[in-house]
């Protein structure tokens, strides 16, 4: 079964009827270069909020230690999550289970820093280019999703209720993660997207 994050939870609300649709995980943006951040406190009321069997994620691009240190402290999320250039050995110095995103907008070209990161737990194949922040709406050609990682791939980028189905059904990933296709506004989630998503995939699994 695919499992689904939805990410850039700005409100306790949105958080909550995500976790009641189905979803595996929900995630707060902390990073200051994303339109979805929330501050610790915000992130720490989600993430208190959450049901039992949900994993909350945080994330991050490109920070200083020093907040993701206070991050896990304050907020104690289940996993953290780092959508910038940080290498493998940084990421792993916080003893934490770990998402590395990876910049997929150059295609085929950004295939072999899948290879970078042996001490993530799951890498996310983003379709924003090198340097941009996610949640960006874009999309790659999910064909390129490799078959042979040992790793669990998560599959994100323009995801809609629309498109997810067919994504699901070509590139079979471990798990999808969705922020602008399920919103009304940036952080704004949609009740009626997030049903629809959290349905299309589970259709799709059963296909």
């Amino acid at each position: 079964m695919t499992r689904i994050k939805c990410c850039g939870m700005t409100r306790t609300e949105d958080a909550l009827l995500a976790a009641q649709l189905g979803a595996d995980a929900i995630g707060v943006v902390l990073t200051a270069r994303s339109k979805r951040r929330v501050d610790i406190a915000k992130a720490r009321d989600i993430v208190r909020a959450m049901p039992p069997f949900v994993t909350t994620v945080a994330l991050f691009m490109d920070d200083d230690a020093a907040l993701v240190h206070e991050v896990i402290a304050a907020v104690q999320p289940d996993v953290l999550q780092f959508h910038g250039s940080e290498s493998d050995a940084w990421c792993a110095q916080f003893g934490r289970r770990y998402l590395k995103a990876i910049a997929m907008g150059e295609g085929a070209a950004a295939l072999p820093a899948l290879r970078d990161f042996p001490g993530a737990n799951g890498l996310l194949l983003d379709g924003h280019g090198l340097g941009e922040a996610g949640g960006s709406g874009k999309t790659f050609d999910w064909s390129l999703m490799p078959k042979d990682l040992a790793q669990p791939l998560i599959l994100a980028g323009g995801l809609t209720p629309a498109n997810v189905a067919g994504a699901v059904r070509m590139a079979r990933p471990w798990g999808v993660d969705v922020a602008s296709g399920i919103e009304s506004a940036p952080g704004i989630k949609d009740s009626r997207k997030l049903a629809d998503f959290i349905e299309a995939v589970r259709r799709a699994d059963q296909e």
